[in-house]
């Protein structure tokens, strides 16, 4: 299926879940903000989040400062 990442379109297998897409792209240990859809998702949500065709999701890295 097709999902929008960050603006680029990308297949990915059927009935993926936010969590496999985190490890898939390599970013599961990160500090991320993560926006489905224009919803932001909580981290407790990531692995129950099944992706559909022509959803999209943006990823944001986290920074620290002050």
């Amino acid at each position: 299926m097709e999902v929008e990442i960050n603006g680029v379109a990308q297949w990915l297998p059927a009935d993926i879940n936010l969590a496999q897409l985190l490890i898939r792209l390599q970013l599961q240990e990160r500090r991320l903000a993560i926006e489905y859809n224009l919803d932001v998702v909580p981290r407790s949500e990531y692995a129950e989040l099944r992706l559909k065709q022509g959803d999209r999701v943006e990823i944001v890295h986290a920074i620290g400062g002050g």
